[in-house]
């Protein structure tokens, strides 16, 4: 993949108010993070739509805009993918949506931490406005203090979106801890901020390639 900058009409039509101007190519979990239960926190709330994109935040681009670290951007995609196919960058930890015309929506993501990065190709599956959670015995194995089931709303660490991988425990999803994005935290889920995986949920269709790279 070749990506380089790209600015202009287009870019600020298809991304609307949160579209930036990319930047230089540069340098990925269905288990979130378990970091996310640090604090203790446990207790999942009603799914609002005015919430999660932070504790507190509201849902308006500006609020969005000052926490999230990495910002959405079209940028130019060589690669043999067909439009609608997601790529996932491990290394670079980011998301493209291939929009195909040589385009991509390019999206910042946290990805598995040593040990639980995975690469491979995969559908999405299924999806969920506001999931639920239940971890998996393999998380519960690690961690016994996390609950056995969270309702969705803004404590829970699948956000305000979530695509289900077939094929795997993993899913692309949301986060209520945008610094997170960029990084590698999780236990080998992709995350992104409220924001963006709302956006993606909105683009991407049940059966959708998800091709996701080293």
């Amino acid at each position: 993949m070749k990506i380089s900058v790209v600015a202009g009409v287009v870019a600020a039509c298809l991304l609307g108010s949160a579209a930036a101007q990319a930047a230089p190519y540069d340098p990925f979990g269905a288990s979130p993070a378990e970091d996310y239960y640090s604090s203790g926190v446990y207790g999942g709330q009603p799914a609002d739509p005015n919430y999660g994109y932070g504790y507190g935040q509201s849902s308006g681009v500006t609020d969005q805009v000052k926490v999230a670290p990495i910002p959405r951007e079209l940028v130019p995609f060589d690669g043999r993918f067909a439009p609608g196919t997601i790529v996932v960058s491990t290394s670079e930890r980011r998301l493209y949506y291939v929009l195909g015309d040589g385009m991509a929506i390019r999206y910042g993501v946290g990805v598995g931490r040593p040990g639980f990065t995975w690469s491979g190709t995969k559908a999405i599956t299924a999806k969920r406005e506001w999931p639920s959670w239940t971890p998996p015995k393999e998380m519960l194995a690690r961690r016994p203090d996390l609950p056995r089931y969270m309702a969705g709303g803004i404590d829970n660490p699948l956000g305000a979106r979530a695509m289900y991988i077939g094929g795997t425990l993993y899913r692309i999803h949301g986060s209520n801890e945008p610094d997170t994005i960029g990084q590698a935290v999780s236990s080998g889920c992709i995350r992104m901020t409220n924001e963006d995986v709302t956006d993606l949920y909105e683009r991407v269709r049940v059966g959708a390639k998800v091709v996701v790279l080293n």
